[in-house]
């Protein structure tokens, strides 16, 4: 393990959040479950998801998740979006924006393409004004018309 992991504090729904989220996304496993008594529910666990570590508890009705903290998703290309942002709504996520979704268990992920940090890393500011701009009418991020926005900026 890692000096630093994220601890994520579920009501009680970590045992279901650990399925779904090893069954996503690649190189993910659960590394150990403890349960309250031999067929009692998950209380908590270690997992990776994506190669990340993670700690999690089922800490009851007094946690929630929050926007001041997601996980973000680099992909390499519009496929990878779409593949991650369908499999997210098939679970029952809500969409936010700019790329931003909230899983059913209210942890929110940002989904989001290696192109577009590739264009607003430009050194032209217009050109990344003009990213940005685009980027803030979207929900799920979509390449074709970020990179539009991009060539069209002078």
């Amino acid at each position: 393990m890692s000096k630093v992991t994220p601890f994520l504090m579920f009501n009680d729904q970590l045992e279901a959040a650990i399925a779904f989220y090893t069954e996503t996304f690649p190189d993910s496993k659960i590394t150990t479950m403890a349960r309250t008594g031999e067929d009692g529910p998950v209380m908590s666990a270690e997992f990776v998801v994506g190669g990340q570590a993670f700690m999690g508890y089922n800490g009851g009705p007094y946690f929630e998740f929050s926007q001041g903290f997601s996980l973000y998703v680099n992909c390499e290309d519009q496929a990878e979006v779409d593949e991650y942002w369908n499999k997210l709504l098939d679970a029952g996520a809500a969409p936010l924006q700019c790329g931003w979704i909230t899983d059913p268990f209210g942890v929110t992920w940002q989904i989001v393409p290696k192109r577009f940090m590739e264009l607003i890393n430009d050194a032209n500011p217009k050109k990344v004004q003009a990213v940005m701009d685009a980027m803030m009418t979207m929900v799920k991020l979509e390449v074709a018309p970020l990179e539009e926005a991009y060539n069209q900026a002078e």
